[in-house]
């Protein structure tokens, strides 16, 4: 089960280069139930998601390259390239994502918790800006749907 917080973020105060980061770049086969493919630097994962935005279930199994290739030529809509900064905070780890290529301009922070008490009792650090949780806009399944025509116009509503 997935339980997580979402929200927009500025991280300016933070020097990124302090925290541990990896390379994801990410398509979509599916996006009802959403099923996703992902390189995270070396490694290969398929991820099937349940639908809901504060939790739901996830499951993932561990790609070859070879696979991860094969299935790439079957995703939908654009792939997602992000840098995700891995940041501790408190008894939690801050999940930053910054966005490239197309997205470039998006940043964002996701909180994962044990528990839905947990998260309604997280108070977040001041360079959070706004909490996007329950704004499926903001999922990377419907990030990914964004047409080329869309994506200036959902970039411009962040300010």
């Amino acid at each position: 089960m997935e339980i997580e917080r979402k929200y927009l973020a500025d991280p300016g105060s933070l020097t990124l280069s302090d925290y541990k980061h990896k390379e994801l770049s990410q398509g979509y086969l599916s996006v009802d139930p959403v099923i996703r493919i992902r390189r995270s630097d070396d490694s290969y994962i398929l991820t099937v998601k349940s639908g809901g935005l504060l939790k739901r279930e996830e499951f993932e199994i561990d790609l070859t390259e070879e696979q991860y290739l094969r299935l790439s030529k079957k995703a939908d809509g654009t792939f997602i390239s992000k840098t995700r900064y891995l940041i501790p905070y408190l008894d939690h780890t801050i999940e930053l994502d910054i966005f490239h290529e197309a997205l470039d301009g998006l940043i964002y922070a996701e909180v994962e918790f044990d528990s839905e008490e947990e998260a309604a009792a997280f108070t977040p650090p001041a360079w959070f800006l706004r909490e996007v949780t329950d704004d499926g806009s903001y999922t990377n399944a419907a990030l990914s749907r964004l047409t080329p025509d869309e994506i200036p116009e959902f970039l411009s509503g962040l300010k």
